[in-house]
């Protein structure tokens, strides 16, 4: 009777630890189906998140570093205040007096594929031996470039009808004021223009 009694307990225990086994293994999977790994060292994840954020940081450092100049190549010259240059835009005796005539020059910034459009213009008006009223050929109304009529002595805007006189001043339209000026002189007999940027508007 005794030993009938030794093994129903005996059955018992082993009922109560398979069941503990199973309540066990259902809290495990329970907290892995969360994302919780038991038994997960916490020092390895630590390790893991440092390198990854490491990784990340260490690449966008090299990225702005390659970035920032090819991005200042690029943007340089259109931020970059352009210096002013004298230049040859002919002989004295190119410019009979009292006649104004159209001179192209060189940019003092151009850039590597600006091609023609490196060159720019202005009106050059010689009034003596060595006197020369230069004028920005780009209407002080919306920038459009005026046209010299020599009969009339006049400078004409074909986009909304502005008119200079001969010295670059207002005469009629809607120009706000008169041409820009730029300043010359002559060296060794060459009329020279100091370049530099001219607002066209």
């Amino acid at each position: 009777m005794s030993d009938h009694g030794d093994e129903a307990r005996h059955d018992e225990g082993d009922e109560d630890t398979v069941e503990r086994a199973a309540q066990s293994l259902v809290q495990v999977q329970h907290a892995n189906q969360k994302g919780g790994l038991v038994g997960a060292n916490p020092l390895g994840t630590g390790r893991r998140r440092f390198l990854t954020w490491f990784s990340v940081a260490s690449g966008g450092l090299i990225g702005a570093m390659l970035g920032i100049p090819i991005v200042g190549y690029l943007l340089g010259p259109l931020i970059a205040k352009a210096p002013q240059q004298w230049r040859d835009v002919g002989a004295v005796n190119d410019f009979p007096p009292g006649q104004t005539k159209v001179v192209t020059f060189e940019n003092t910034s151009p850039l590597a594929w600006s091609g023609q459009t490196a060159q720019t213009a202005a009106y050059l008006r010689r009034q003596g031996d060595s006197d020369f009223t230069a004028l920005a050929i780009y209407c002080t109304h919306l920038g459009c470039p005026v046209n010299w009529q020599s009969d009339a002595e006049l400078f004409l805007c074909p986009c909304h009808g502005g008119v200079y006189y001969a010295d670059g001043s207002v005469a009629a339209g809607p120009p706000p004021h008169n041409l820009y000026h730029y300043q010359t002189r002559v060296v060794n007999g060459k009329v020279q223009i100091l370049t530099g940027p001219i607002p066209t508007a």
